[in-house]
């Protein structure tokens, strides 16, 4: 939703939006020195000193202490530093819409100078779901302009009973890989990284207004075709399994960037894997339509041969070969794994199974 300010309106909220973020920098020196991610304990260490120090009503406040403790506890060997227009969460203590579903909608937000209207502008995909707003909602201020992004509670099917599994292998030079075959290779996201990264590069070098111009049209332009091709691989994946009657099964790849290391050629392809992005679109969009998800353990996935068992290393000949060294089978590597995680999938499933008729025994 955008929000329509006009000079003032952009002013009240960029303070209050500076004000917030300072203050979170400050919890969040707190935070490192007592090495402590907890809200409660924080609260009493500063409360009150930010709320004289910075203006903030007592709500704000509470926001700004939970958002710093959620950002330190990701990592705790680092002082987590926030930006300057960084977004700040409302809750409804200080957020409260008015007529949604009218043709002049508004919202009331609570800001350095006490709450303030301002008038909404809500795009056609929303509207049809403002009946379902739920929680927390994020100020984000971006390229001059301020939107609102709410979280809508959609309504989700009964999980189906799966009959099958579709295993999933997640990689770098192919973004996803089906136990079927189905390749989504990273080649187009790739020559687009290389493209903008080079363009940038360029544009940097020459400093000029113009090359400035520039650099803000393409800011974020790879991060969008990414995710774009994010949603569309989820969706074909999740509308499969759907029709198949299969759940889905995934690799846990949680923290994998710090356990691995790369060659520094192939290191910005790496840190832009997006992973994790990929596996949030299939969780959400599966459970929409009632299909369960399975997150199975990564080792061996890729050292395994799904006709013998076999596992060594060099069965691996390179990124796209796998030739099993006791049996001779010869495959594509992602495909390959993504057997085997269809088989660790199917060994869940029949655990659960087994499980649900030993408690009904019971």
């Amino acid at each position: 939703m955008h929000l329509l300010t006009d000079e003032i309106g952009s002013k009240r909220l960029l303070d209050t939006m500076e004000a917030f973020n300072a203050a979170c920098n400050e919890i969040a020196e707190t935070c490192f020195i007592e090495k402590s991610a907890s809200k409660f304990n924080i609260q009493k260490l500063v409360y009150h000193k930010v709320r004289e120090k910075f203006g903030l009503s007592a709500q704000l406040t509470i926001r700004a202490i939970a958002k710093t403790c959620e950002a330190y506890k990701i990592n705790k060997k680092v002082q987590p530093i926030f930006k300057k227009h960084g977004s700040i969460t409302y809750d409804s203590r200080i957020l409260t819409f008015k007529g949604l579903g009218s043709d002049f909608p508004q919202v009331s937000l609570t800001t350095l100078d006490g709450r303030r209207y301002f008038n909404l502008k809500v795009c056609a995909y929303f509207a049809g779901r403002i009946n379902r707003v739920q929680g927390q909602v994020d100020l984000i201020y971006c390229k001059g302009k301020f939107f609102l992004y709410a979280t809508c509670d959609m309504p989700e099917d009964t999980p189906i009973e799966p009959d099958d599994v579709l295993g999933v292998d997640l990689g770098v030079k192919n973004i996803a890989v089906d136990n079927t075959g189905k390749v989504f290779s990273n080649e187009k996201v790739e020559q687009v990284r290389v493209k903008l990264h080079k363009l940038c590069s360029d544009l940097q070098s020459k400093g000029n207004k113009h090359a400035k111009r520039w650099l803000k049209q393409v800011s974020g332009r790879e991060s969008r075709f990414r995710t774009n091709e994010n949603h569309c691989i989820s969706k074909y994946l999740v509308v499969k399994a759907k029709d198949t009657n299969c759940a889905i099964a995934l690799e846990n790849l949680s923290g994998i960037n710090s356990k691995t290391t790369v060659r520094k050629k192939q290191r910005a392809e790496r840190l832009s894997w997006a992973f994790w992005q990929l596996r949030s679109f299939i969780t959400y969009k599966a459970k929409l339509v009632g299909v369960p998800i399975i997150l199975i353990d990564p080792h061996y996935t890729s050292q395994r041969c799904n006709v013998c068992g076999h596992i060594e290393k060099a069965n691996r000949k390179s990124q796209s070969e796998f030739v099993c060294k006791q049996c001779g089978h010869n495959e594509n590597a992602d495909c390959n794994g993504a057997k085997n995680i269809k088989e660790k999938g199917l060994l869940s499933i029949n655990l659960s199974v087994s499980a649900k008729k030993l408690l009904e025994v019971a």
